[in-house]
């Protein structure tokens, strides 16, 4: 008798020890699939996060003063790539009596720049329709940009003068060609201008076709 009631004690032992480690199992199974959904959840997240950062990042924006004959003179906010056309859309349209044929609606705007949209009365042959607010003259009037538009300048030669002729230099980046070309002696290739502080592989497009090293 004393032998069947110690075997069902160890019997009775040994089901307690299995339920427990069934038990013990199971929670950490539920552990484990918890901790990896949350590991899951949290990466998810931190991906989501980043790629909002990188859309955020990516919409450039600039700004540009505009005047002159639209209904709403000021500075407006616009999208990095914008045109003329653009501007003038977003500052409420023209007045009647502007005069866009002295205007490039295609040209490609860049932040700060100060926009003049002139009237049909105006008659200064001197008017800076676009400029850089710090006096940095982009386009003077349609005459001068299409005079210009088949005479190529010779940058290892050409004075301020020369230099402010092209649409899309001023002063301040004619001034640090000259610097640039007495420091370093002359340009071996127009590409060499992307050396310049100022002068990004944009604006190098656009004055690309007016310059030359001889």
């Amino acid at each position: 008798m004393k032998t069947i009631i110690e075997v069902i004690i160890i019997l009775t032992i040994i089901i307690i020890i299995f339920y427990n480690f069934l038990i013990d199992k199971q929670n950490a199974e539920e552990f484990i699939f918890s901790s990896s959904n949350e590991l899951i959840l949290n990466t998810t997240n931190s991906t989501t996060y980043t790629n909002q950062a990188d859309i955020s990042t990516s919409t450039e924006k600039i700004k540009i003063y505009i005047i002159g004959q639209v209904k709403s003179n000021g500075v407006i906010e616009l999208d990095y790539g914008s045109r003329i056309e653009d501007a003038i859309i977003l500052a409420g349209g023209t007045t009647d009596i502007a005069d866009l044929s002295k205007v490039n609606l295609a040209y490609l705007l860049e932040d700060g720049q100060k926009i003049y949209i002139p009237s049909i009365y105006d008659i200064d042959t001197s008017t800076q329709y676009v400029s850089f607010d710090n006096g940095e003259n982009i386009i003077e009037n349609s005459e001068l940009t299409s005079s210009n538009s088949n005479k190529k300048i010779n940058i290892n030669k050409a004075t301020i003068s020369d230099l402010t002729s092209i649409s899309g230099i001023g002063e301040a980046t004619a001034q640090k060609i000259i610097d640039y070309r007495t420091k370093n002696g002359n340009f071996k290739s127009i590409e060499d201008l992307k050396e310049i502080t100022g002068i990004g592989e944009k604006k190098f497009e656009k004055i690309k076709d007016y310059i030359d090293i001889k």
